[in-house]
């Protein structure tokens, strides 16, 4: 079974894996190893042949790999029909599910669960099958299985159902939507998502904000009851624990990774095409439509047309790295960011000063230069269920960070004290955090930037999976 390992004490499983592969041109398979708190977490994991990774093959390299039966040891990979998984990932988790909880429908056009949907959902029922399927066979007697994410939210229930001796966690990476907004799904499809995640004995959320939604939602669709304190939810003479785990910035990794030659390189190619003694607000974030980039570049317009004497002594570093390209819709939101980005330019540059640095591509060391020398860090998301960028800037800033954030990310939980709040869709206080951002006093700055990293690496990615492996099984 490509490589996995059999009885495996701990098992996660994941939409995405701690590798992805390729076939290069000599039809050799290569593999690169992923990125992300959950992978960092499950390293804390001894090897010992106990703990299992399972997750989807994404991609034709992937695919190639379970056909040849090679895998990373400790790790399998199921592979599911393209048609299936296309229509389980990108038609439902990602154009339904990810749409719900980051309430980002235009309800007056949008959605319509037509004859499509069914069918799409029919996929991600199989989809999820597949992983219950595969848990199943590898997890030894009373196993413990950790579930990430809303890809996978029937799988709890569907394994449950297969080995009612496991001890089973879900944990999700995304808000949650409030009642109101989560019964725009149909009514049954509701109940199964929900119904999916109370057959685990414990589901976990990055804020108290996002439990306490789920909680309302169980009560509210399922006539579910919730404990006084909000912990626990029974249904059906079941009761599934309520967690809350802030997955935290790995401040190693970031310093160690920061200080690079590559990094310093990037450093000097940004301070030479932003200009000398220039002010940097920065942003850092996929072109997904959640991150609210476009306000964002409102906002700094609002800025300097309000505030005409910041021209020529601020730019705005956006570095953002195209996210689901495969879907329309964020393709045209990606051709937006550059639609305004090329607007403001064009209004206010002049022959020596771009006030806009706009790039759309996924350079990481380029990243860690933008953090090192930003002076303001926007971070304003529609919904967001942590926001790590805002996270981590602080925790490698050279000289101190003010951070702009969003009272509608899930960082704002624990950062909010520090930061400079505003309301994502008001553009006009935006761009007023903006201006107190950048006039903030040098020693005010230090001392908000060393309380925000340490509210920031409170739970790195390791003691975060750690906790969540001890809590279930407590």
């Amino acid at each position: 079974m490509d490589g996995s390992s059999r009885a495996a004490r701990i098992l996660v499983a994941s939409n995405r894996g701690p590798v992805a592969y390729s076939v290069g041109d000599d039809g050799e398979l290569r593999s690169r190893r992923g990125g992300g708190g959950v992978v960092s977490g499950l390293s804390a994991i001894d090897s010992a042949g106990e703990s299992l990774w399972v997750c989807a093959a994404l991609t034709d390299g992937d695919r190639e790999a379970v056909r040849r039966g090679t895998a990373e040891p400790g790790s399998r990979m199921i592979s599911v029909e393209p048609a299936v998984f296309h229509a389980a990932y990108n038609d439902i988790a990602n154009s339904v599910l990810w749409f719900v909880h980051h309430m980002l429908y235009q309800t007056p056009l949008e959605p319509a669960f037509d004859e499509d949907f069914r069918h799409q959902w029919a996929a991600y029922e199989t989809y999820n099958a597949a992983f219950a399927d595969a848990l199943a066979e590898e997890a030894a007697p009373q196993a413990s299985v950790l579930v990430q994410d809303y890809h996978l939210a029937l799988v709890p229930a569907l394994l449950r159902a297969r080995r009612p001796d496991l001890r089973i966690g879900h944990f999700s990476h995304t808000p949650w939507a409030p009642p109101d907004y989560f019964r725009l799904l149909p009514d049954d499809i509701a109940a199964a998502v929900l119904d999916g995640i109370l057959g685990s004995d414990r589901a976990a959320f990055l804020t108290r904000r996002w439990a306490d939604a789920f909680a309302a939602c169980c009560a509210d669709v399922l006539g579910a009851e919730v404990s006084a304190d909000g912990r626990e939810v029974t249904h059906r003479g079941r009761t599934t624990r309520l967690g809350v785990h802030g997955l935290g910035a790995d401040a190693d990794f970031l310093r160690e990774r920061a200080a690079r030659d590559d990094v310093a390189e990037r450093m000097a190619a940004l301070r030479a095409e932003a200009g000398p003694g220039r002010k940097l607000v920065v942003r850092v974030d996929r072109t997904e439509l959640s991150k609210n980039i476009v306000r964002g570049l409102y906002a700094y317009r609002r800025l300097l047309t309000d505030r005409p004497g910041w021209r020529s002594r601020v730019v705005h570093v956006a570095f953002a790295y195209p996210s689901r390209q495969d879907l329309a819709v964020y393709r045209e939101y990606t051709e937006e960011v550059g639609r305004v980005a090329a607007e403001i330019n064009e209004e206010f540059g002049t022959a020596d000063w771009q006030p806009v640095l706009l790039k759309v591509d996924d350079d990481f060391p380029r990243s860690l230069a933008a953090y090192r020398l930003a002076d303001v860090a926007l971070v304003n998301p529609i919904r967001d269920g942590m926001n790590l960028v805002a996270k981590e800037m602080p925790v490698v800033s050279d000289n101190g960070v003010a951070l702009v954030l969003s009272r509608e990310a899930g960082a704002y939980e624990e950062l909010g004290g520090d930061a400079i709040v505003v309301n994502p869709y008001d553009v006009s206080a935006t761009a007023q955090a903006l201006n107190d951002a950048l006039t903030l006093p040098d020693a005010e700055r230090a001392d908000r930037t060393k309380r925000l990293a340490a509210a920031a690496t409170a739970l790195p990615p390791t003691q975060w999976f750690l906790d969540q492996v001890s809590a279930l099984e407590a």
